[in-house]
């Protein structure tokens, strides 16, 4: 399993108020944000037990639903849904889809 797992993990946890705010607003968009961070932690667990091209694309496919995450709370900040998000949380997306990005190709 990758190091970054637990910050994944981590991230889900601190996002989840997050979620909750939005949720109130807009129960699609919090569905959405809610899958794609489940998606992220899945496909990286099914990447770790994967080998070859299929390992990069778990890794390639979990990198992209952290980009979703990052829009869709792009999207609820556009919306007036929350005001924003810690930039301790922006860091932390930037670096679970670089770390992903990274073992994608390796």
């Amino acid at each position: 399993m990758l190091r970054i797992y637990d910050v994944i993990i981590d991230t889900v946890a601190g996002l989840r108020p997050v979620m909750e705010r939005v949720g109130q607003h807009d129960a699609e968009l919090a569905r959405q944000m809610r899958r794609a961070l489940a998606s992220v932690a899945l496909n990286v667990a099914e990447g770790s037990s994967s080998r070859g091209r299929n390992r990069g694309a778990r890794y390639h496919t979990a990198a992209g639903s952290m980009r979703e995450v990052g829009a869709a709370i792009d999207v609820a900040v556009a919306l007036g849904y929350i005001d924003g998000v810690d930039e301790l949380v922006r860091e932390r997306l930037g670096l679970i889809v670089g770390t992903l990005m990274k073992n994608a190709r390796s």
